[in-house]
């Protein structure tokens, strides 16, 4: 046999021989694989897109091939407009027998209709619980029973170097398997502050998104989220959600059907070898507060910019991006223990934990250090610049309306860009001025509010409420 291979085949057979411990040492998933699979399921959105405007209908002869061309292509079975529809491709995985599935936001968001595909071909439509997308965690409802499920593990125990394994739905293939190593642990990535994702090597691609991320023990451990590509394709980096973050997201959203968050109101920089020399460090660590938001739950509690956080509830920070994710699952009115170093001495301070703001609250309050919020009558306003002055042809005094929430603003018609001048005969002078004077307005009461939109001053009634 050696003879007939000659020299190479030779030195191949040693080499395979020499392999065979280290083949002997690569992991089986087939296991794994025949025990989970059928908990994963693929998911499959439609959103109809706006119908367009008519342009009337168009005079085409009876009888001709144009007008059968007509029919055919832009007209539905009945005889109108086919609405467009827009469909994507994800995947998702059971946690409950009775039919919750988790899925990510961005799978499910601004569907009108989600189907979720079982591998026994059954295809049901499933209920929208609650979707969070700050985490990128989407919970789903199936009519269903005793379906298959997963088992729900821990990211906490997971190292460096361990081998996991996706099932999901790349491109639309259904229930790929595919295997790699976690690469690193608490990643934080630009505009998710709040999830410390795992980062592997796994083979993620289009339609993973949404699938589960298994550790060796078959348990869930993460939830696949995000790539790093420039092809739009698989390139070594992909991201996972830690099952701490979904699993609380999930009672909240079961519970209440939306997610609270804790905030603190500090913007964060990491502390660099240079700034730790500055400040006395031996060594760079914690979370450098470079502001602070006004009327935050930090400023409350007197935090300053310039500390430094190096521990919160006993978990020491060592650079500024593991702070957002532990605050944010810390419970809201909890009294924190922050401890900080300031001007070179360590300082322990409580802080009340407060309700994180939306979105749009949070970038109002990056972009002007003035607005407020007042939750008694539901409006968010803020003072006029030097510009909006002159855009909106206000010479002096006034506040302009950045949010209107529900509340008693909004059911007497107030608008945002609309610009409070004056409440019954008193003159709006700032924001300060404004919420003093809504706090003392007696509940029941209704006032006039001079408003002037679009260059047009109008008096608009406000009810407060009881």
């Amino acid at each position: 046999m050696f003879q007939r291979l000659g020299r190479a085949g030779i030195q191949v057979m040693g080499l395979l021989l020499v392999m065979q411990p280290v083949f002997a040492q690569l992991p089986d998933f087939t296991g794994l694989v025949e025990k989970n699979g059928a908990a994963v399921v693929n998911i499959s959105t439609t959103q109809k897109a706006p119908e367009p405007e008519p342009m009337g209908e168009p005079q085409i002869p009876e009888g001709t091939p144009f007008d059968e061309f007509f029919k055919h292509f832009f007209q539905g079975p009945g005889g109108g407009f086919m609405p467009r529809e827009s469909k994507s491709l994800g995947s998702g995985f059971i946690i409950s027998s009775d039919g919750y599935v988790l899925t990510n936001h961005h799978v499910v968001k601004d569907a009108d209709e989600i189907i979720v595909k079982l591998t026994d071909r059954r295809e049901l439509e499933a209920k929208l619980i609650g979707s969070d997308p700050r985490t990128d965690v989407a919970l789903l409802k199936l009519e269903a029973s005793d379906l298959p499920v997963v088992e729900i593990g821990s990211s906490k125990k997971l190292k460096v170097g361990e081998w996991v394994l996706a099932i999901g739905t790349p491109f639309g293939f259904d229930h790929s398997v595919t295997a790699g190593i976690v690469s690193a642990k608490g990643r934080s990535l630009p505009g998710d502050n709040y999830v410390p994702f795992i980062q592997t090597d796994v083979a993620i691609n289009p339609g993973n998104s949404g699938g589960p991320l298994f550790n060796m023990d078959g348990q869930v451990v993460g939830m696949n989220s995000q790539i790093y590509s420039r092809s739009g394709g698989y390139m070594g980096l992909s991201f996972a959600i830690p099952m701490e973050v979904t699993m609380n997201v999930v009672e909240q959203l079961k519970a209440h059907g939306k997610v609270a968050r804790g905030w603190l109101g500090v913007q964060i920089q990491d502390v660099t070898r240079e700034l730790a020399e500055s400040f006395g460090m031996s060594r760079p660590h914690g979370a450098l507060v470079s502001r602070v938001v006004p009327d935050s739950p930090a400023e409350k509690a007197g935090l300053m910019i310039g500390d430094i956080i190096v521990e919160f509830n006993g978990q020491e920070i060592e650079t500024s991006a593991e702070l957002p994710p532990i605050v944010g699952m810390t419970p809201i009115d909890e009294k924190a223990r922050v401890k900080i170093i300031r001007q070179g001495e360590k300082k322990t301070i409580l802080v009340s934990i407060g309700l994180l703001p939306d979105q749009e609250e949070l970038q109002l309050a990056s972009e002007n250090s003035t607005f407020k919020m007042v939750g008694r009558i539901g409006l968010v306003v803020s003072d006029l610049t030097a510009e909006q002055r002159e855009q909106f042809q206000v010479i002096k005094g006034g506040v302009l309306v950045q949010k209107v929430q529900k509340g008693p603003a909004r059911e007497a018609g107030i608008q945002r860009g609309d610009v409070i001048l004056r409440i019954q005969n008193h003159v709006i002078q700032d924001v300060a001025d404004f919420e003093q004077f809504v706090e003392g307005i007696a509940a029941g009461n209704s006032v006039a509010v001079l408003i002037q939109r679009r260059g047009s001053p109008r008096f608009l009634a406000i009810k407060i409420e009881k």
